[in-house]
Formats: C-alpha cells, structure tokens, sequence
C-alpha cells in the first residue's frame, strides 16, 4: 500500500510495523523517507502527484483544509483522534487493521493517585501550558501529576505571574513544540524547581508510548524525591 504520514507521532509508529511511508512531514524525523511539508502546512500537490492509496492524518495535528483538499481529489484519508493515552488501542488498532499490521496493546497499569502540582509550558513568549484534557495531560495524570492551571482549555494562554500565584510544586519542561533549554531556567526558576524533560516522550504517542511512560516515571520518581527532602 502506497502511504503518506502526516503525523510524526503514526510515522514512527507505521515504521516500526515494517512499512515505509512514500512521504511524510519534515518534522517526522525519518530522513530515509521523502517529506512533503509540516503537519500544518503539507505540500498538497506533491501528495497528489504521489497518487497515494491512503494518506494518515490526526484531527489534533493537521488542518480540516488540507483534509477536504485531499478528499476532494478522491484521495483516501485515515483520520486518527488522539486526545488520551486511553484511545491509543481502539484508534491505532483500527489503522494497524487497514494496513495489514498489528497494534500490540498497551500495558499502562493501575493509574497513580498523586497530589504533585506542575506547570508544563509549551510555549513562551506568549506562555501557553499543557492541558489535562490532552494526550501528554492524561499520559502525566495517569503518573499521579495533576496540572495547573486547572481549566478546561487544552492548552491554556497563562503568564508568569499568574502560574506563581497557583502554587506549583515543580516546572516540567518540554523540549518541544518550543525548545525549553537551560537558557529558560532562570524565568521558569521564579515558579518552581524546573526539570527538562524529552517533549517526544511527553507529545509523541504510539509505538514510544510505553517506553515514553517508564522514562517519565523514572523523572517522577526523582521529583518526588526532591521536592520530599
């Protein structure tokens, strides 16, 4: 089957199954492998000319246009909907059905009931946290951390001074979409400890998943120990 990936998260993923995307975005990270664009802005006429039997696409990741430009020209579209760590079997099984393959499920365990309040900016300048209400939102519930700010909004605008004043124990920060590095530490200090931490793990879900929750554990862990002494 003739496939283009515009996910990084399902490239990976479909590699990892033994099949190889004609195309796939810049930000998939598979230099062996054609790319047509990012996940925001794919290059829809090189897809075409590519004659894909089915291209894969995410509602949380690429654009409704880019879906309807596709379909419209009769090309066939493998929407995945990840908002959870808890929709990962039903929704990659079904893709894994339709290319021939098969998704091995996740074994998540009993979810961590824990009180560890944290900030996880993805985005400075203006600052934007993560939400509960996404996928690395349950993946760090699921490992007893509970969110602030605590709204609905999957990824809340917020600003220094406002993250203060809800009192977070520690900053997790991601090494993506913004490339949190030692240079933010001095802002982010002004909140709380500040851990980096590998944003794949926190963003990418799929065939890193599991691997992804035992690093993160493992980060965890030693948070709890620190913030403890």
């Amino acid at each position: 089957m003739r496939i283009v990936s515009l996910v990084p998260s399902a490239t990976e993923t479909i590699v990892s199954w033994g099949i190889t995307p004609l195309a796939c975005t810049r930000f998939c990270k598979q230099d062996h492998i054609t790319t047509v664009g990012g996940t925001k802005d794919p290059n829809i006429a090189e897809i075409i000319a590519l004659k894909p039997d089915l291209v894969v696409m995410d509602r949380e990741e690429n654009r409704i246009e880019d879906f309807e430009s596709l379909t419209r020209v009769g090309i066939e579209v493998h929407t995945l909907h990840i908002q959870s760590i808890y929709d990962l079997d039903s929704q990659l099984s079904l893709l894994a059905e339709r290319l021939g393959s098969k998704w091995r499920a996740c074994e998540f365990g009993d979810p961590t009931v824990g009180t560890l309040r944290a900030f996880v900016p993805i985005w400075r300048n203006p600052w934007i946290a993560l939400g509960q209400s996404t996928y690395g939102g349950s993946l760090l519930h699921h490992l007893g951390i509970n969110l602030v700010p605590t709204v609905p909004d999957k990824y809340p605008l917020t600003t220094i001074t406002e993250v203060q004043a809800l009192s977070p124990r520690v900053v997790l920060a991601p090494s993506e979409p913004y490339p949190f590095t030692k240079r933010q530490l001095p802002e982010l200090q002004k909140i709380a400890s500040v851990y980096l931490l590998d944003g794949q793990d926190l963003f990418w879900w799929g065939v890193r998943t599991q691997s992804a929750m035992a690093r993160l554990k493992k980060l965890i862990d030693q948070v709890l120990t620190d913030v403890s002494t």
